[in-house]
């Protein structure tokens, strides 16, 4: 007969499961973050940044929704996607993953119009309209600013993103997307 196990027994810490809708960026910068900010952390949280082949909203939210059925009760999912022109993903997409997010208890981080648009604002208060990615990267600050950093021409696929900003940069980030959205 087994001995009975004296040690308490520990209950499982909730994982983050992030579903993003990029390859290279979004998990770079992401994983940056989370290494930076919360790497003493570790045993409080377990972060997953879940690899798919899926990368519409739409799709990315159906993913997750997935996961979490086969995860356990308490689990976090987020699913980072870009808001894109019109003409790549009509609003009706875009509605149809908010909706289907909302009724699973899913959450979105959303970058309008792209990623770049949010590094973008680690430098400069900017809320210029921009269609698309090549639209920012062509008509807005942003390489200039990378190149001021030290970053001789952005690349999309940089793992080191992330370590090149500053944290003096992440909370000129934060406070500018909050000028934006209105909340300052």
């Amino acid at each position: 007969m087994p001995k009975p196990n004296k040690r308490p027994k520990q209950e499982l810490k909730p994982v983050l499961h992030i579903f993003c809708e990029g390859a290279k960026t979004e998990p770079n910068y992401l994983n940056g973050y989370l290494e930076r900010f919360f790497s003493a952390n570790r045993r409080l949280k377990v972060v997953a940044i879940e690899n798919t082949k899926k990368n519409t909203p739409k799709q990315l939210v159906e993913v997750a929704i997935e996961k979490k059925k086969t995860c356990p009760e308490g689990d976090f999912f987020w699913t980072v996607f870009d808001r894109e022109s019109e003409q790549k993903y009509p609003d009706k997409l875009h509605a149809e993953a908010y909706n289907n997010a909302k009724g699973n208890n899913i959450s979105i981080a959303l970058s309008n119009v792209c990623f770049e648009a949010w590094l973008l604002l680690h430098f400069i208060n900017s809320s210029a309209a921009y269609n698309s990615f090549d639209d920012l990267r062509t008509n807005s600050p942003l390489r200039a600013k990378c190149r001021d950093r030290g970053i001789k021409d952005y690349d999309k696929g940089d793992k080191a993103i992330f370590n090149k900003l500053t944290d003096d940069e992440i909370k000129t980030a934060r406070i500018n997307a909050k000028r934006i959205k209105g909340k300052i």
